[in-house]
């Protein structure tokens, strides 16, 4: 696969339960292990995308902050994909009877059930993901700059607070994350190369939905669903990164960069970089040719 494995760090946070930190580069993961079905994995995202194929044609993608359970047997021989090209996040197994079997007597009062979650969360082997906010980000965000002596024992206590929040969480009153259809994943991927590989083109929604047969509500709705973003946003973005780079790498003009990224407007151009840089695109060339002498 194209990937690679950059970070993996295991902790065993409670008996029956094993926090894991990930970071990839790359854009797709094999992911394969023996078929759990009575155990239980969660996933925060921390930065980048990932992609998970399920079973029945579906594919639930994950950006920052964002938060999804699902039994392992459902992951046993999946394939993960990073539409942004990296990811970082973290894992949690957890076997629900070992983790009952050896629960904190604070969580038993408080009528945490781990048996009881999977089935909450998983019912007939279902997928839950809940988008990202304040109450996933006050449990997680901490977790990713801790110091190595004190992660072990944090881990622990967040994971009896996740515990505790599911179990107070209703997942039939949470707004859900969506799932895309996989084969129209593989299309809007086609859409993004041919996107991303002539910036100084402007195709229309409709001059799309047209060539790739693809009504614009679900190009629209999937494109943002794989990456994160409209598409007008992402393209802007795609658009000021490569200005950037020419700024940086060439010695073309202002005007003939802003052409080769798909403004005939010289100050259209200059009003969106500056938008997303905070600077002009000719003070930005000037700081960065300071920057390298």
């Amino acid at each position: 696969m194209d990937r690679e494995h950059i970070h993996e760090e295991r902790i065993s946070v409670l008996p029956g339960a094993v926090l894991t930190y990930h970071a990839f580069r790359g854009q797709a993961h094999a992911h394969r292990h023996e078929p759990r079905g009575g155990s239980l994995e969660i996933d925060h995202c921390r930065d980048g995308r990932i992609g998970w194929e399920m079973d029945g044609g579906f594919t639930l993608y994950m950006g920052p902050g964002d938060l999804s359970l699902h039994r392992m047997d459902r992951c046993a021989d999946s394939l993960l994909r990073f539409p942004l090209g990296h990811y970082a996040g973290i894992s949690l197994e957890l076997e629900p009877e070992a983790l009952a079997a050896a629960l904190p007597e604070d969580l038993r009062r408080a009528g945490v059930d781990p048996v009881g979650l999977a089935d909450k969360f998983c019912p007939d082997g279902g997928v839950t993901a809940l988008p990202a906010g304040e109450r996933i980000g006050r449990i997680f965000d901490v977790l990713y700059d801790l110091p190595d002596a004190l992660r072990p024992a944090y881990c622990g206590l967040k994971v009896q607070e996740l515990l505790l929040f599911l179990t107070l969480t209703d997942p039939a009153a949470e707004k859900a994350l969506d799932r895309v259809r996989s084969e129209q994943v593989e299309i809007v991927k086609e859409v993004h190369r041919e996107l991303t590989a002539h910036l100084d083109r402007r195709p229309t929604i409709e001059e799309l939905s047209r060539r790739y047969l693809l009504n614009t509500s679900a190009l629209k709705a999937t494109f943002k669903a794989v990456y994160g973003q409209p598409i007008a946003s992402y393209m802007k973005t795609c658009r000021v990164r490569e200005a950037a780079r020419l700024l940086r790498e060439s010695d073309d003009s202002v005007a003939q960069i802003a052409r080769s990224v798909g403004y005939e407007s010289q100050s259209k151009f200059t009003q969106v970089f500056r938008d997303l840089e905070q600077v002009s695109p000719t003070e930005y060339r000037r700081q960065q040719r300071k920057n390298q002498e």
